[in-house]
């Protein structure tokens, strides 16, 4: 029997992971720099915390969670999304009661959904993400939507679009509803299940539809913002003037809503306008969502942030023609001729590694000529012999790659050589 990758996952092969560690590096990097530390979350929870935090009404929950019954007859589900688990973990370990608010987590790591694989998207997919709990303040909307823009702009992509809504709060939601509900209910029979479903539930949710995306009504339906109370009114405007002093040009959508029951106040994306991108052209996306925390348990404690998918960013590098700039140089390659000058590569390679000199031989038995194949395709810098007569002289010629240039030198003094001239 032939075994293959479950469909919707993939193997990310050795030459592929160079520029993953690439992405995963910027993205610590840049947490680091914006004060959002990592939390570590585990890849199942219980379900009923994906039921409540992300909501009844979502597709994640209703058609694409992963879900099990353990040994004990508790029901658990593989993580869909990584912001569930952040609050419960900042909940769970009392968070709230730092002295230092907000509370700024960040995260990577593997989610899962059950849905059609598609380009960039996975059934098992890597997730970054970063969460702001505890700050009702939209400057920190605005640094959370800065740090987004800051890390697809610092791998190399130029051809982004930024698109804020807000969502207002409770009383603006509840208007607003209203307004859907009689917007779309004469004509909800044209529509798909799903939407009919929605109608009673969460009508702001068919704004989201995937299949009636073209529907006419989907054009005339009511804007949001037609229905902001003025405090949300005067909170987006502030996001929006936060956004201006800082340089990131952003484009108002009515109708951007985002997938999940806890957004309010504001929703963002940042899309890829590259030819070539797909039809679906989101990269991240994110808002605030207070009332989470005490959905889950916790005080009435505000909170925003986002994530975004590896897979697609990855996907836009290539859409846009850009190659990470990846390391993945050889210092040097040390070619043995017979069996004891094996044993001296194999004690000079340790003495190299030790100093954090990379380092490889043969381990295959091949000729000389074989070998010297083997470290010009390893992109070795440097190249040594070592045979009879090296081993007599306990000095080898070091051949540098590129050049071709050679210098001879002891053994003892090889390391400082390659530190030297690494």
């Amino acid at each position: 029997m032939a075994f293959k990758v479950p469909r919707g996952t993939q193997d990310i092969l050795p030459e592929q992971t160079s520029k993953w560690q690439k992405v995963e590096s910027i993205l610590r990097d840049l947490s680091r720099v914006y004060r959002y530390k990592e939390i570590r979350t585990p890849i199942f929870e219980q379900t009923e915390l994906f039921q409540r935090g992300v909501g009844d009404t979502t597709d994640i929950v209703q058609k694409e969670m992963y879900t099990f019954d353990d040994r004990g007859g508790r029901s658990l589900t593989l993580r869909p999304e990584g912001t569930a688990a952040a609050v419960r973990a900042y909940v769970e370990h009392k968070m709230f009661g730092n002295p230092d608010q907000p509370v700024k987590l960040s995260y990577i790591g593997p989610m899962f959904r059950y849905e059609r694989q598609q380009a960039g998207r996975y059934r098992q997919f890597v997730q970054y993400g970063v969460e702001a709990i505890g700050s009702a303040d939209p400057a920190i909307d605005a640094e959370v939507i800065s740090l987004a823009m800051d890390i697809y702009q610092t791998v190399g992509l130029k051809d982004l679009k930024l698109v804020i809504n807000s969502l207002g709060d409770k009383e603006t939601r509840a208007a607003h509803r209203t307004a859907l509900i009689n917007h779309f209910e004469p004509s909800i029979g044209e529509f798909c299940t799903d939407c009919q479903n929605r109608l009673a539930k969460n009508p702001l949710r068919i704004l989201d539809c995937k299949k009636d995306h073209d529907h006419p009504l989907m054009k005339t339906a009511p804007a949001l913002t037609d229905y902001l109370t003025e405090s949300s009114a005067q909170y987006f405007g502030q996001v929006k003037k936060y956004l201006e002093v800082l340089g990131i040009p952003y484009e108002v959508d009515p109708n951007l809503v985002r997938g999940l029951d806890y957004y309010n106040h504001t929703a963002f994306e940042i899309m890829s306008t590259a030819d070539g991108f797909g039809a679906i052209t989101t990269l991240c996306g994110g808002g605030r969502y207070n009332g989470l925390v005490e959905d889950i348990g916790g005080p009435e404690v505000p909170g925003i942030g986002f994530a975004m998918s590896i897979e697609r960013l990855l996907l836009a590098l290539e859409a846009e023609g850009i190659e990470l700039d990846v390391k993945d140089s050889l210092d040097i390659y040390v070619v043995a001729i017979g069996d004891e000058a094996k044993l001296k590569s194999a004690e000079l390679i340790s003495s190299f590694r030790a100093k954090g000199i990379s380092a490889d031989m043969d381990y295959v038995d091949r000729k000389m000529k074989a070998q010297m194949k083997s470290a010009d395709r390893l992109g070795a810098k440097f190249v040594i012999v070592i045979g009879e007569s090296e081993l007599e002289e306990s000095a080898v010629n070091v051949k540098e790659m590129e050049s071709g240039n050679q210098e001879k030198v002891p053994f003892h003094d090889l390391v400082n050589y390659l530190l030297e001239n690494k």
